[in-house]
């Protein structure tokens, strides 16, 4: 029986303002596309890089920008010289900062886990800013254990990752359930130590075509579902 919910945090939990400051660097090459293509983009460019180059989009950007730039508008049908739209890309995320926010209705349905009784925790890959974001989105308050790769030196999908949260949490991997977007870290991970992953898709099975893997979610609001309980109607602030 399920007792402890896991949760990934980047694109689980919370989503980066990136579409808008994208759409801002087209602007400046006179080109225009809409946020929800610059969306889409992005997430097939994520999922390329998980499966293609694991471990990459956790490190600094600057080893990857323009590598993903490249792939980013190859995805947009774009041709431009990449070294110009990296240079006013990073001069445009100075006066546009990036920023992490809860997805719409992540700290109330996190909430609403709670009330029906699970025990909720993260296991995420992570710098030392995981803490910042979940402070500045209200998420600690609603996490029960919270273990983050840049404190404890380890990173999915290594096994020991998982397990130390388990041991720490006094859980088995049969009690718990996990939630997040990469299937090369979180599935797989999970999968090496016996614990059950719910995957995050929104666009369905766009990125991951080469998956068969179920079950696949859109978002967290669907995991009450999953877990057999009637879809509750939340109030988001």
């Amino acid at each position: 029986m399920i007792q402890f919910l896991w949760f990934d945090l980047g694109y689980t939990l919370v989503k980066m303002n990136r579409e808008e400051i994208y759409q801002k660097v087209l602007g400046e090459f006179d080109v225009y596309r809409s946020q929800e293509e610059i969306a889409l983009a992005y997430h097939r460019t994520d999922k390329l890089f998980m499966r293609e180059y694991q471990g990459v989009l956790g490190k600094d950007s600057r080893a990857f920008l323009p590598w993903y730039v490249g792939a980013l508008n190859y995805k947009l049908r774009l041709s431009l010289p990449i070294e110009d739209v990296v240079h006013v890309y990073r001069k445009l995320a100075s006066e546009f900062p990036l920023q992490w926010t809860a997805f719409d209705g992540a700290k109330e349905t996190l909430g609403e886990l709670k009330n029906l009784g699970y025990k909720l925790g993260l296991i995420s890959n992570w710098d030392q800013t995981a803490r910042v974001v979940l402070e500045n989105n209200g998420l600690v308050e609603v996490l029960d254990e919270i273990f983050i790769s840049s404190e404890v030196g380890l990173e999915k999908p290594d096994p020991a990752f998982f397990r130390l949260a388990l041991e720490k949490a006094n859980v088995t991997s049969n009690q718990s359930l996990y939630i997040g977007d990469n299937y090369y870290d979180d599935v797989i991970g999970c999968q090496k130590v016996g614990m059950h992953c719910l995957l995050i898709n929104p666009y369905g099975n766009c990125g991951t075509e080469e998956l068969s893997y179920q079950p696949v979610i859109r978002g967290i609001q669907d995991v009450a579902t999953y877990l057999g309980h009637p879809q509750q109607r939340l109030e988001v602030n």
